[in-house]
């Protein structure tokens, strides 16, 4: 496999089965769902006949600079500059010494234990996350809630509810005070976290499924990502849309915002990654690999400086968008049928790439080397989403299809060699999910009625994925073949 991306417009798609990241299911189902076992699967859509890029082109119409570098048509990406009057330049290329391994660079040493296993959701778990200042971890579900708990102790705080689907999607306010959460309804919520309690009206527009939210960093603007092909701009101020990017051919999985704010990134089914000045509106960056596999979820590097990608064959590329180029590919997991999600982490003074995989486990990777340093069993079942703390170095937190939560410390982290694990050991373990005799296990409480929320048996979670057995689902008027 090459890390330098190609895309022939007449090229063969990478697999002659495209699959619809989808939602939970029951036992009913009904011609807008495709049918799924108990613990639901997420299916991809097949690629539609709609093909739409950016200012209008076809979507595989891309041209390529000297160099060999995938550009978009009419946009030179490095003849941006910033100015007065507000527009923002990209980060100038790395040079290779910043990705190549310093003769002087120590091995990465983690060595993360659960902590807690939080309990309270009746399904699945599509997303978990930080807030920005490390005192709490929401967490969304299929059951069409999402639970807040403390991120020392692992005490359920509060359950959000409103949603009249499963909620795919989760982003935290810069401030920590406001969380937004995207549903299966459609609707974008903005909620208060003191109180629980959501803002007045939602974020009404988008034409299918919320499936990704991202906050701006000054909390001013929120970016969505949905089935409908879409990423939307919202203006958090006056509670309407700013800008709305035609931005796939097939529903967006993924997006994030660069650290200033000035950037957009999304993914898609479709295989492309795309980057979006937030100001104009524009396309700057298309980035696909040779390969052209499902790309599932986006995030931005710490730095600003790379895009990480999580794709459907079971790898996580680190992109230079600037370059244009894929610099380094991370293998080990299982990805193949689920919407993973993970993220950057620190381990003494080096950085690493954590994961969830489809067989249960959570993956540890140096970032500069590629090797795999730590994987332990975090679920039973898929580990759909991993997060790491902001604040409190060496703590992490996933969530899994087996409706848990897991809190994980670095018992190599000073602060938790003696307060972390070992306290733990000390707590009466309870309940029949512990994974090992170290885990205390927290309950969080379930609200009545949210089993069929609505009366409506058939709500959906579309944090996972794939045709059963390999099977494609019938056409119907939710799926499009080529």
């Amino acid at each position: 496999m090459s890390d330098v991306e190609s895309s022939d417009p007449g090229a063969d798609r990478h697999s002659p089965k495209r699959r619809r990241i989808s939602a939970y299911d029951s036992d009913s189902s009904s011609r807008r769902y495709s049918s799924a076992d108990d613990n639901g699967e997420r299916r991809i859509y097949r690629r539609s006949s709609k093909s739409i890029g950016c200012n209008d082109l076809p979507v595989r119409r891309i041209s390529r600079s000297s160099d060999g570098s995938v550009r978009d048509r009419d946009h030179n990406f490095h003849s941006r500059t910033r100015s007065s009057s507000g527009n923002h330049a990209i980060h100038t290329p790395p040079s290779d010494e910043d990705i190549a391994t310093p003769p002087s660079y120590k091995p990465l040493k983690i060595n993360y234990k659960q902590k807690f296993i939080l309990k309270g959701h009746s399904k699945g778990i599509s997303q978990v996350r930080f807030s920005p200042n490390g005192k709490w971890i929401a967490s969304c579900s299929a059951d069409g809630t999402i639970k807040i708990w403390d991120a020392v102790t692992g005490q359920h705080k509060r359950t959000l509810e409103g949603h009249l689907a499963g909620v795919s999607t989760i982003a935290w306010s810069p401030d920590s005070n406001t969380l937004a959460s995207g549903s299966d309804d459609k609707a974008i919520r903005l909620w208060h976290r003191a109180t629980g309690k959501p803002y007045p009206a939602p974020l009404l527009g988008h034409h299918n499924y919320v499936y990704s939210l991202a906050f701006s960093p000054k909390g001013n603007m929120l970016v969505s990502g949905s089935y409908d092909e879409a990423v939307f701009l919202w203006d958090l101020r006056a509670r309407r849309q700013m800008r709305s990017l035609p931005a796939h051919s097939d529903p967006v999985g993924g997006v994030d915002f660069i650290r200033d704010g000035t950037l957009v990134c999304s993914c898609s089914t479709d295989g492309l990654v795309r980057v979006w000045d937030t100001a104009t509106g524009q396309c700057l960056r298309t980035l696909v690999h040779e390969d052209n596999a499902p790309v599932t979820t986006v995030r931005f590097s710490p730095n600003g400086r790379y895009i990480l990608a999580f794709t459907l064959d079971s790898c996580i590329r680190l992109w230079d968008y600037v370059a244009g180029t894929c610099k380094k590919t991370y293998q080990g997991h299982i990805n193949k049928k689920y919407s993973l999600g993970g993220a950057f982490g620190i381990g003494g003074s080096e950085g690493f790439i954590a994961s969830g995989s489809e067989n249960g486990e959570i993956i540890f990777w140096d970032v500069k080397t590629k090797e795999i340093v730590q994987r332990d069993i975090g679920h039973k079942g898929v580990v759909c989403w991993v997060d790491t703390s902001p604040t409190q170095r060496g703590t992490l937190v996933s969530g899994g299809l087996d409706g848990t939560v897991s809190i994980w410390v670095d018992v190599n982290e000073p602060e938790h060699a003696l307060n972390g694990i070992s306290k733990v050991k000390q707590e009466e373990s309870t309940g029949t999910n512990c994974l090992n005799d170290d885990v205390t296990v927290m309950d969080g409480v379930i609200p009545n009625g949210v089993s069929g929320y609505g009366g409506d048996d058939t709500i959906l979670n579309v944090r996972r994925s794939s045709f059963e057995d390999g099977i494609p689902p019938k056409k119907s008027d939710a799926m499009e073949e080529d």
